[in-house]
C-alpha cells in the first residue's frame, strides 16, 4: 500500500485560560491550572466546549473521504440484529434492531411460535434516540417485569414495572438508581439507590451511601423499607438479588471494583419481609471475590478465588460454613474458571483458555463433565436459565464471525443455529490469529491480530492497537462492523491481553494494579514495538486506542513514548490520577489504582498520570480525545483538562483535538446514529494522519 501524502489541515486552537490553582501532596506542590474546567455547569466551560468542538469539526469536515466512510458504515450497520431469547413463564423476551434503529426494540411473544409483540420501544420515548432500556427481570410468578430507563447515557436510571400479560405500565417509579438490579420477592423487589444529589451535582457529585431498599408494588418510593446501609463505609457499593425460589436475598458489599463481602438474608417465603432485617455475612472480608451461583436449602454453591487465583466452585453448608467443611465441586485448573451458570438442572462452567471461551456441562456435584462444542475458537455467552428449562440459548462470535445465536438442547448437549445475521462483507477475506510477544520485564503477553488474507509484512500497513488492562476485565474475540473500514482498507486490528485484565486469573490482574500499574503500559508499548518489528506496520502508521481505563492506558503510553505512535485515541479516559476519586463513583476505583491521599501511592500515580506528564515542546501523536457531556462515570473534566494541556504543550505539527459528544454519556445506550458519526470521524482522522489511501470503489 502506497502513501497518500495528504496535505496538512491547519487547526486554530481556542485560547484556554490558566489559573494559579495548586495542591499540596506530602510536601510536593502540584499545579492544576485548568481546575476551572471541572465545573461543567459554568458558562465559561460550556463556551470552551463549543469552541473546541468548532475547531475539531472544522478539521474533520476538510477530510475528503469522511462522508464516504460514514456512508459505508451506515451500509454495514444496516442489518437485523437479535439478542438471545430468554423465557419468562409462557413468554419469550428478546430485543431486535432492524439495522439503523438508534436503540434495539424489546419484543415478547407467547411461545416460540406466538405472535411477536412490542414490549418496549425505547425509540418512541425520545426523539433523538438517547433513552436506553434494561430489563431487570420478572417476579417468581411471571406476572411483572421490572426495567430501568436511562437518559442520554447517564449512569443514573429510574426503575419502572410492567404487567407482562397486558403490557400495562404500573404507577411505580423509583429514582436515583445506580448499579442496581431488581431482586423480586413477593409483590416487590430489592434494589439499590443513592440519596438524591445536591442541585447541580447530578453528573459530577461524589456519590456516597449506596444502600439497599425493598419496594412493595403500588407504594410510593418514600415508603420503601431500608434493608441495608453502612454509615461506617459510605463509599461502599451494596447490591444483590434473590435466589430462584426467593428463599434468600444475596447481597454483596464492595469497597470498589475489586474484592467484595458476601451476605445472605433468609426470607420467610410468604412474601413478607422478616420483622428484623439483618443480613448475615458469609464472607465478611472484602479481600476476595465469592459469588453465590446456586442454592438448595442450606447449601450454597459459590464461585470463589479464595485459595484459588484461577477460581474454583465450592459447596458450603450454612450450618458449617468454615473453610474446612467446604466441598470442592470444580477444583482450580490451569485455565481461568471465568464463571459458572445454572439451567435445566446442570452447572455450566465457563473457562477462559488464552483469552477464548470454553464451556462444559456438569452435574451439581461436579460430575460427568462434558464439553460443549462451539463453532470455533472465539467468545460465547449465555448457557443460563431456570431449573425447569429444557433448552437454553447462547451467542457465539469471533473477530470474523458475526454474533450468532444458538439454541442448545440441555440433555442432548447439542446446538443448532437460531439466528444468523446476514452482513454486507465476506468474512472469508480476512484472517484472525493469536501471537505471543515479550514485555519489558520478560513477561509473555498474548495479542489477537486481524487483517486481510495475504497481508504483506512490509511495515507499510496502517495498524490500530487496542487495549484495556485493568479491573480484572478480559478482552476476548468479538465482532464489530465498525472496524471493517480499517480491514477493508488494508489495515491491521490488534488487541493485546495486557496485565491488569482478567484473562489469566487473579495473579494476572494483580500484576497490573496499584504499584504494578506501570506493567500495563509497558505491555502496551511492547505490543506496538512487536507490530513494528514483525513488519505489520511502522511508527508512521500505528494508532493506539482505548476507552475509560483504556483511555488512561492510551494517555500514559503516548506521554511515555510519544515517538512510537502516529495517532492516539484516548476515549472517556481517566486522565487526572490525583483527583479521579473526587467525582461521582471514582472512589470505587481506589482498590485498583490507589489514592493520591496515600503517601505511598501518590508518587506512583503522579509518575504515570497522563495529565501530569505532558511536557512542553514535545511532538505528540496526532490525537483525537473523545468524551461526552453526560458522562457521569468518568466525568468529562478528565478529558477537558487533558486536551487543554495537550494543546498548550504540544510541540509538533500534528493535530491534537477533542471531540465532545453532546447529550451522551460513558458509552452505554449510545444511539446508532451517534456511534456511526463518531466512528466515521475516528477512521477519517486515522487514515488522514497515517497517509492511508481510502478506496471504496466496490462495496459489498
Amino acid at each position: 500500500m502506497s502513501d497518500a501524502n495528504y496535505p496538512a489541515i491547519p487547526v486554530a486552537y481556542p485560547e484556554t485560560r490558566t489559573d494559579s490553582t495548586e495542591d499540596e501532596y506530602f510536601g510536593t506542590t502540584v499545579a492544576d491550572e485548568y481546575r476551572w474546567l471541572e465545573d461543567d455547569n459554568s458558562e465559561e466551560t460550556k463556551a470552551w466546549v463549543q469552541r473546541e468542538n468548532e475547531a475539531t469539526f472544522g478539521y474533520l469536515e476538510q477530510i475528503p473521504f469522511r462522508k464516504d466512510i460514514e456512508e459505508r458504515l451506515t451500509e454495514l450497520v444496516n442489518y437485523p440484529r437479535l439478542s438471545s431469547p430468554f423465557k419468562v413463564g409462557d413468554y419469550y423476551f428478546y430485543s431486535r434492531n432492524n439495522g439503523l434503529q438508534n436503540q434495539a426494540v424489546i419484543y415478547y411473544k407467547k411461545g416460540m411460535d406466538g405472535e411477536e409483540m412490542v414490549f418496549i420501544d425505547p425509540n418512541a420515548l425520545n426523539a433523538d434516540g438517547t433513552t436506553s432500556i434494561n430489563l431487570l427481570g420478572a417476579d417468581k410468578d411471571n406476572r411483572y417485569m421490572a426495567y430501568s430507563r436511562s437518559e442520554a447515557g447517564s449512569d443514573w436510571s429510574r426503575i419502572y414495572v410492567r404487567d407482562i400479560a397486558t403490557n400495562r405500565e404500573l404507577e411505580d417509579e423509583l429514582d436515583w438508581i445506580k448499579f442496581s438490579g431488581a431482586g423480586w420477592y413477593g409483590d416487590g423487589f430489592f434494589y439499590s439507590r443513592y440519596p438524591a444529589p445536591a442541585e447541580g451535582d447530578r453528573l459530577k457529585g461524589n456519590n456516597l451511601n449506596h444502600s439497599v431498599y425493598y419496594h412493595k408494588l403500588g407504594e410510593p418510593q418514600s415508603a420503601d423499607r431500608l434493608v441495608y446501609a453502612d454509615a461506617e463505609h459510605p463509599t461502599y457499593y451494596h447490591y444483590g438479588g434473590t435466589t430462584e425460589d426467593e428463599d434468600y436475598f444475596i447481597m454483596y458489599a464492595a469497597p470498589g471494583t475489586d474484592g467484595y463481602a458476601t451476605y445472605y438474608l433468609p426470607l420467610p417465603g410468604n412474601g413478607e419481609l422478616p420483622a428484623t432485617i439483618d443480613p448475615i455475612a458469609l464472607f465478611p472480608d472484602t479481600d476476595h471475590k465469592s459469588a453465590v451461583v446456586h442454592v438448595e436449602g442450606r447449601d450454597f454453591w459459590v464461585h470463589t478465588d479464595i485459595g484459588a487465583p484461577n477460581y474454583r466452585l465450592v459447596k458450603i453448608n450454612l450450618d458449617a460454613p468454615q473453610k474446612s467443611s467446604w466441598t470442592e465441586i470444580i477444583p482450580e485448573a490451569e485455565s481461568l474458571l471465568q464463571g459458572v451458570n445454572t439451567g435445566g438442572g446442570y452447572l455450566f462452567a465457563n473457562y477462559l483458555e488464552k483469552a477464548t471461551d470454553r464451556y462444559y456441562r456438569l452435574t451439581y456435584e461436579g460430575e460427568h463433565k462434558t464439553a460443549i462444542e462451539l463453532p470455533g475458537v472465539g467468545s460465547a455467552g449465555g448457557f443460563s436459565g431456570k431449573e425447569e428449562d429444557d433448552k437454553l440459548f447462547y451467542v457465539y462470535t469471533s473477530f470474523t464471525y458475526p454474533p450468532t445465536i444458538f439454541e442448545y438442547d440441555i440433555e442432548a448437549n447439542e446446538s443448532k443455529p437460531f439466528f444468523q445475521p446476514e452482513l454486507k462483507f465476506n468474512p472469508e477475506d480476512y484472517e484472525e490469529k493469536q501471537v505471543t510477544y515479550t514485555s519489558k520485564d520478560g513477561t509473555e503477553v498474548t495479542m489477537f491480530l486481524v487483517h486481510k488474507k495475504g497481508l504483506v509484512l512490509d511495515g507499510n500497513n496502517p495498524a490500530y492497537l487496542y487495549g484495556y488492562g485493568g479491573f480484572n476485565i478480559s478482552l476476548s474475540p468479538s465482532f464489530s462492523v465498525m472496524r471493517l473500514p480499517l480491514l477493508e482498507n488494508g489495515g491491521v486490528f490488534a488487541m493485546a491481553n495486557l496485565r491488569g485484565g482478567g484473562e489469566y486469573g487473579e495473579a494476572w490482574h494483580k500484576a497490573g494494579m496499584l504499584k504494578n500499574k506501570q506493567n500495563v503500559f509497558d505491555d502496551f508499548i511492547a505490543a506496538g514495538e512487536y507490530l513494528i518489528e514483525q513488519g505489520y506496520t511502522s511508527r508512521e502508521k500505528l494508532a493506539i486506542a482505548g476507552g475509560s481505563n483504556g483511555g488512561l492506558l492510551v494517555g500514559a503510553a503516548m506521554t511515555q513514548r510519544p515517538d512510537l505512535f502516529a495517532v492516539a485515541f484516548p476515549a472517556v479516559g481517566v486522565m487526572d490520577m490525583l483527583r479521579y476519586h473526587k467525582f461521582t463513583v471514582g472512589k470505587g476505583w481506589i482498590p485498583e489504582y490507589g489514592s493520591s491521599e496515600d503517601a505511598e501511592m501518590f508518587p506512583i500515580l503522579k509518575a504515570y498520570s497522563p495529565l501530569h506528564n505532558l511536557k512542553q515542546g514535545t511532538a505528540y501523536p496526532a490525537t483525537m480525545i473523545t468524551t461526552a457531556d453526560h458522562d457521569d462515570r468518568v466525568v468529562p473534566a478528565h478529558s477537558f483538562k487533558y486536551a487543554a494541556k495537550l494543546q498548550a504543550t504540544h510541540g509538533g505539527d500534528k493535530p491534537v483535538l477533542i471531540r465532545i459528544e453532546t447529550n451522551a454519556g460513558h458509552g452505554a445506550g449510545k444511539p446508532i446514529s451517534k456511534i456511526i458519526e463518531e466512528q466515521a470521524d475516528m477512521w477519517s482522522f486515522f487514515f488522514y494522519n497515517t497517509d492511508t489511501p481510502v478506496e471504496y470503489g466496490v462495496k459489498g
